[in-house]
């Protein structure tokens, strides 16, 4: 049996994907990496609007104060810059469509912050205790508005879409095999193959793209990315003997994540400087 190895086989499968669905292709912004866009965007952010206000309803929020107000001016600046930045070089502005909103959880215990497809941004408490000053929450609010611009939730949907449709024609030839497999594996170890095989890969892809765009953000917005390898030295103490081995996570460790950071700062800073207001 001809064998090829997984990252090769990821590589042939999005370049098949998009020869055969060639009109649902698109490019990541500022990365060039081709995406599967099967679903359209305005789809999933009229879904995420309608989950954010749900959200938004039930959470215990904070409405004032020096923190929310830190996480707005933040959150403006980058949409000022990111916005001007596509102008400038002539280009379609990715976030022209998004609905930008920004709220504070009340909740120590999370230490988190996410974005939702059109510019929907939450911060919990228990991410300012870690982040300790507006460079470093820069870089992780710029970090998940990157993930909305590079239309990751899009792409994610697309490609679950494609590999579900696609399972399912290759088990019509092989009489149930790949099903059969895959609910033997699950049984036998609580993992699914597909989950760690395929859609793994794509995340921690995904999430390093998101670090990288996010990193150019922050920048851009004038704020200082040095701050981003003291910000993930701090997550990876924190995070010490809790994160889980690569292969199981759809992140990169906090290690490779510093690697990454070092190799990208100097090129950054040069390439992306502050956007004049």
């Amino acid at each position: 049996m001809y064998n090829i190895n997984r990252r090769k086989f990821l590589g042939l499968f999005g370049c098949s994907c998009c020869s055969v669905l060639l009109p649902s292709c698109s490019t990541v912004p500022i990365t060039d990496r081709k995406q599967l866009s099967i679903i359209p965007e305005s789809t999933i952010n009229r879904q995420a609007a309608a989950a954010y206000e749900t959200f938004r309803n039930k959470a215990k929020l904070i409405s004032k104060g020096s923190q929310l107000k830190e996480i707005k001016d933040i959150g403006k600046k980058i949409e000022f810059a990111v916005s001007t930045f596509f102008k400038q070089q002539g280009k379609q502005d990715p976030t022209m469509n998004f609905g930008w909103d920004y709220i504070l959880v009340d909740n120590d215990k999370i230490v988190n912050a996410w974005c939702m497809p059109g510019g929907k941004i939450a911060v919990y408490t228990g991410l300012l205790k870690v982040t300790r000053n507006i460079d470093a929450l820069s870089i992780v609010m710029g970090h998940e508005i990157a993930h909305a611009v590079a239309r990751h939730s899009v792409e994610r949907a697309s490609q679950a879409m494609t590999i579900n449709l696609g399972t399912a024609v290759a088990d019509i030839f092989l009489g149930g095999a790949i099903n059969r497999t895959r609910n033997t594996v699950g049984q036998n170890t609580g993992l699914d193959i597909f989950q760690l095989g395929i859609m793994n890969p794509f995340g921690r892809k995904q999430e390093t793209e998101a670090d990288y765009l996010g990193l150019i953000f922050s920048s851009l917005a004038g704020y200082d990315i040095r701050e981003s390898i003291k910000l993930w030295q701090r997550m990876a103490e924190k995070n010490k003997g809790k994160e889980p081995p690569v292969f199981l996570s759809t992140h990169p460790s906090s290690k490779k994540r510093i690697e990454n950071l070092e190799d990208w700062i100097s090129e950054v800073i040069i390439k992306y400087p502050p956007i004049k207001t």
